[in-house]
Formats: C-alpha cells, sequence, structure tokens
C-alpha cells in the first residue's frame, strides 16, 4: 500500500514500478519553487529532488526516507510538490510555572518539532534564566544557563530549527517583584484585587528605567543564540492605570501608556536589526494603534479556545461566561476567535502571526478537541489574512501539572496544519503519535491520548481554558466550577478511564521515551480517577445537582478517604516530574494542591 507522508504533501501521485532502495538521489535547486517547497519524484529511472533552499531539501530527504520505510517502496513511483503555508512555523514551551526542562527533554522536543516541519523554538521565560545579577530571583528554580542556551541553538541549528530568545518584559513579572529589591519597580507593590481575589504584584510600573533592565534581561539570554528574532511578551499588565501610573493613564489613555512603553522595549532591538515579537492585546482595545506598529515588530495574535467552545459558553450567557466578564475578559472579542484582530492588523498593513495554544494546560489530560478547532482557526485565519507566522503555545498554568506527553498529539497537529492546511485538516493524529513519535507497534499509545483528550467533554460542564478534572484539583475561587457534572458523566469518564489504563498496560511504545510515556500517562489517569472522586463527593454533599457546594460540605469520613490519597499521587507526581524535568519548580509545582488538601482536611475534621 503506498505510503503518505507526515506531514501529508499537499501534492502526491503513485505509478507501478518504484526505485531500488539503494538508487543514487539526484539533487537541483530551482529558484523557481516556493521557499521551503520541494518536488521529488521516485520510479524505475532513479530518485530527483528539486528544491528552492536548504529547508526545502531537508524536507524532501525527510519525506524520501519516511517512503523508503513503506514496505511497496521498490513497487511504487512517487511524485510529491509542496511548500508550506505559513514561512515561520513555531513552538512555544512554557518554562516558567514550573517545570524547566532537563537537557534530555529538550532533545526529544527537538526530534519532535523537526518531524512536524516547525522552524522556530521558543522557551518561554519569566525567572528560569541564570541572570548575572539576579540570584534571588532564579536560585532555587534550576534555570537554564548561557551553555545551555549555546547547546540547544547548536541542536536547533542542526536540525533546521531557529532558536528564538523570549523574555516577558512588561506583565507577569512577579517572580521579580515578589523581592525587596525589586519591588520600587512594581506599577502596585501592594498587589492587587482580580476576581475577588488579592494577587501579588506582576506588572512593571512604565518607566525608563523599567525599560532599561527588562531589556538587560532580554539581552542576556539573546546573546547566547545565533536568531535575531526575539519575542519580548508584554502580555497581561493588569495593573496598568491602577497603581503609580494612575494619573498618566487618566491623561493619556491605558492604550497610549501602553504601547509607548512597548515600543520602548522594541526600540533598541528593531534599531539592531532584529525582528521583535510582542502580544497583539492592545489591539483588541485599542485598533487605532495599530498604524504605530514601527516595521519589525511583529503583533503575535494569541486564542487560546476554539470558536465551537466559545460559542457554546459566550452565546449561551453561561455562568461561566459571567465569570471571565467578572475577570475583564473581552467576551465579544473572544467569541470573534482570531478573525477580528486578524482582519483589523491585515487592512491596516501589518505583518501578523497567529498563535493557537495546545489546550494542555489547566486540563491534566489535554482538551485536544479544543487545541484541534482553535488551530484549525488560526490557519483559516492566517492564510486568509496574509499571516507570516504560525506559533504554538504550550502553557504551565497552575503548575504544568500536565505530563509532556500531553502536548505531543497538539504538536503533531499544529505542524501538519500550519505545513499544509488542506492537506492535513483531517488528519488521524493518533496514527501519527503511534508510527512516527512514539513508534507504538500495538497501536495503543496514541489513542489513549485522544481519549483522554476528549474526556474534558465527556463531564458535560464546558469551561475556558480549563478542564472540569483540573479544577477540581485546583480549585481557584476566581474561577469557580460553574456546575457539577452529572452522575452518569461521571461513571462514562470512569469508564474511559479504566479502559485507557488498561491499554497502557499493553501498549508497546519504542521511542526513546516510551516507558516515560506510559508511566506518566498511567499517573494522569490516576490522578483523573482521584479527581473524579473529589467531584462525586461534592454532588453527594448537596441535593441540588446543579450547584457546586463547599468542599468542606464534603462528609468527613469521604473526606478522609480523599485525604489518604493525595500522598501516594504527590510521591508519584514528584517521580515523573524528574524523569522529563529539573528539580527546581517542583515544590513549587506540588504547592498548587494546598487548596484542595487544606479544604479537604477542614471536611475531614468538621
Amino acid at each position: 500500500m503506498p505510503v503518505t507522508p507526515f506531514p501529508a504533501p499537499r501534492s502526491l501521485t503513485t505509478t507501478p514500478g518504484g526505485a531500488a532502495l539503494d538508487a543514487p538521489v539526484h539533487v537541483t535547486a530551482d529558484p523557481d519553487l516556493p521557499p521551503q517547497g520541494y518536488r521529488l519524484r521516485t520510479g524505475p529511472e532513479g530518485v530527483t529532488v528539486d528544491h528552492r533552499d536548504a529547508l526545502g531539501l531537508r524536507y524532501a530527504l525527510g519525506t524520501l526516507d519516511q517512503l523508503r520505510a513503506g514496505h511497496d517502496y521498490t513497487a511504487t513511483g512517487y511524485d510529491i510538490s509542496d511548500h508550506p503555508d505559513f514561512p515561520v512555523r513555531g513552538f512555544l514551551l512554557d518554562i516558567s510555572r514550573d517545570r524547566v526542562p532537563t537537557r534530555r527533554t529538550l532533545a526529544r522536543w527537538i526530534e519532535i518539532l523537526a518531524l512536524a516541519r516547525f522552524t522556530q523554538l521558543e522557551l518561554y521565560g519569566e525567572h528560569t534564566y541564570a541572570f548575572r545579577d539576579h540570584r534571588d530571583v532564579w536560585q532555587d528554580a534550576s534555570p537554564l544557563t548561557a551553555d545551555d542556551l549555546r547547546w540547544l541553538d547548536a541542536r536547533c541549528a542542526a536540525a533546521g530549527i531557529e532558536l528564538v530568545a523570549n523574555q516577558n518584559t512588561f506583565g507577569h513579572m512577579e517572580r521579580f517583584l515578589r523581592h525587596p529589591r525589586h519591588a520600587h519597580r512594581a506599577e502596585n507593590p501592594e498587589g492587587f484585587e482580580r476576581g475577588g481575589a488579592h494577587r501579588p504584584p506582576s506588572t512593571l510600573q512604565p518607566t525608563d528605567d523599567n525599560a532599561a533592565f527588562a531589556t538587560a534581561l532580554v539581552a542576556e539570554a539573546a546573546r547566547e543564540v545565533r536568531s535575531r528574532r526575539l519575542n519580548i511578551g508584554a502580555d497581561e499588565p493588569f495593573e496598568l492605570g491602577r497603581g503609580r501610573s494612575a494619573e498618566r493613564v487618566a491623561e493619556q489613555g491605558v492604550g497610549e501608556v501602553y504601547f509607548s512603553f512597548v515600543t520602548r522595549l522594541m526600540a533598541p532591538w528593531l534599531e539592531a536589526g532584529y525582528t521583535v515579537e510582542f502580544w497583539a492585546d492592545v489591539f483588541a482595545g485599542h485598533p487605532e494603534l495599530m498604524d504605530r506598529v514601527p516595521p519589525g515588530a511583529v503583533p503575535v495574535v494569541w486564542q487560546y479556545d476554539g470558536p465551537r467552545l466559545l460559542s457554546e459558553v459566550i452565546d449561551g450567557d453561561t455562568p461561566e461566561a459571567r465569570t471571565w466578564q467578572r475577570l475583564g475578559a473581552d467576551l465579544d472579542n473572544l467569541r470573534e476567535g482570531f478573525r477580528s484582530r486578524g482582519k483589523l492588523l491585515s487592512e491596516a498593513g501589518v505583518p501578523f502571526w497567529v498563535a493557537p495554544g495546545a489546550s494542555n494546560w489547566n486540563s491534566l489530560l489535554g482538551r485536544i478537541d479544543n487545541a484541534v478547532d482553535n488551530m484549525l482557526d488560526a490557519a483559516e485565519t492566517g492564510r486568509e489574512n496574509a499571516a507570516q507566522g504560525f506559533l504554538l503555545t504550550s502553557w504551565g498554568d497552575h503548575g504544568h501539572w500536565d505530563a509532556p506527553s500531553v502536548a505531543y498529539g497538539p504538536v503533531v497537529f499544529g505542524g501538519a496544519v500550519s505545513w499544509s492546511l488542506e492537506a492535513n485538516r483531517d488528519l488521524d493524529i493518533a496514527a501519527v503519535l503511534d508510527d512516527h513519535v512514539l513508534l507504538d507497534e500495538a497501536r495503543l499509545t496514541g489513542g489513549v491520548l485522544m481519549r483522554l483528550g476528549r474526556v474534558h467533554r465527556d463531564l458535560g460542564v464546558p469551561l475556558l481554558n480549563a478542564s472540569p478534572i483540573a479544577r477540581a484539583l485546583f480549585p481557584d475561587p476566581a474561577v469557580p466550577l460553574p456546575a457539577l457534572p452529572a452522575p452518569e458523566a461521571l461513571d462514562r469518564v470512569a469508564v474511559t478511564l479504566a479502559a485507557c489504563r488498561d491499554d497502557l498496560a499493553a501498549a508497546d511504545p519504542a521511542a526513546a521515551d516510551g516507558d516515560v510515556v506510559r508511566r506518566e500517562l498511567h499517573h494522569a489517569v490516576a490522578l483523573a480517577q482521584f479527581a473524579l472522586n473529589v467531584l462525586r463527593a461534592r454532588a453527594a454533599a448537596t441535593a441540588d445537582a446543579g450547584s457546586v457546594p463547599d468542599a468542606d460540605a464534603i462528609d468527613p469520613a469521604t473526606a478522609r478517604r480523599l485525604l489518604r490519597r493525595i500522598e501516594p499521587l504527590l510521591a508519584e507526581q514528584r517521580a515523573c516530574w524528574l524523569l522529563r524535568s529539573r528539580p527546581g519548580g517542583l515544590d513549587d509545582s506540588i504547592r498548587e494542591l494546598d487548596r484542595l488538601r487544606h479544604q479537604l482536611t477542614a471536611a475531614a475534621h468538621a
């Protein structure tokens, strides 16, 4: 049977009669092909490759390797023409909340990214780089060092991937601002209120001194890599205008103050010839600022829920939607997905990128259907509006409890649809995982990942940016679970989890991390089963299944049983973490379970 390589090419035809396995490969550079494009032909006369550039040749030879692996290679001739939809196809991995990957884990990511034809890797940073003058900030984080970045830059270059420095510079600076010597940099040193909860200071005051401070952080990482592109983040300065900049914001407007500071952050890099990525949050509420984006700056439009879920939650005026409104979310803008901002930027003539999410965070098991819908929306909008880049993001909210392998499926799908949307929109993700990533001859592990990734839907409580399982384990008073899953939904999910556990026992992934994948997914299933028991206990504590009682309403005997299960689960969480990640950050991540533990302890002694 003819082979369909991964990613599926935009044009493939076969004929009887193939090339010999040892047939010479005749290679020709063709400047008329699209960038990164190639044409590959095999047959009785041999193998020819026409390519535009070095990446086109790399992708052609990778495709040829996949064809040769097919048992009928010598009996089938192939004619393949291919080139990408998006010139830049990037993956962003959060290493600041709280997982810092080991070198072995980073090397594994490079293998998968190269397979999926990503051209760029970014490691999202806050405090997890060993900045020369800030040991007090990173000393407990097991940070990446300059040697680590140089090593990773070399590994990426060898795989046809560009390592791009990424350092946040405006919001999300709480890991610096918590230290007394940096407290004076905060917009609001006393912290702020959001969603009914007090939050520690997280936003830099927009001053010249803070711009120089943030630029120096970026420079320390950027000088260790060869790329002339970098990402300054600059997203979600929640306190802006609510503290020291309040008077200035009242006079000039929050959009003006925000963008003035961001352009100061970009200026030295643009003058030095860099391309500078920054998050495009500001344009949702201030489209008039689009005309001021300087040449060389690239706004990146992010959106992490797909159109189907957004419609279900927002159009229904659900309690979940009202919660996000209270947090300040612009639901009208969210409902439009990528389209509103993408169209506005395109019409303004501003080059931009789209940034969907892998939907692994706040989920434990992933949300694969949402990830697929989100990436399709990004790819469709990006193509319609001539976006030059597609940046798939994998965040670590609530301590990155999800296993790294939970993001494998979204990564192969994101690479495929950013390469060629129409050829790959119906990609069999499970088959790609089993055949190319995990090498599972039993063809079970990929299916397990897909089924686990749909559990959040089976629970019947649609949430934005989260799964009910994660909300059960990491209760947040600012974003409460709006309703409890019905008993029959809990029963269905319990059956799914048990079946996935059985399939993992029979799976046989031969990849170098195959045993790690099996162990971490076994543990993820156990954590999810524990979360189901927490949800059942809450349901039993109220006669009204449509409301969510306080956890301390759980009867004491049940609370004690749940508490006894926590320590073994935490021990295995620590063990699985250390198979992939450095020890720094582990204690912070484990503490994310403290709120649930305290609630259960209170219930146990009621």
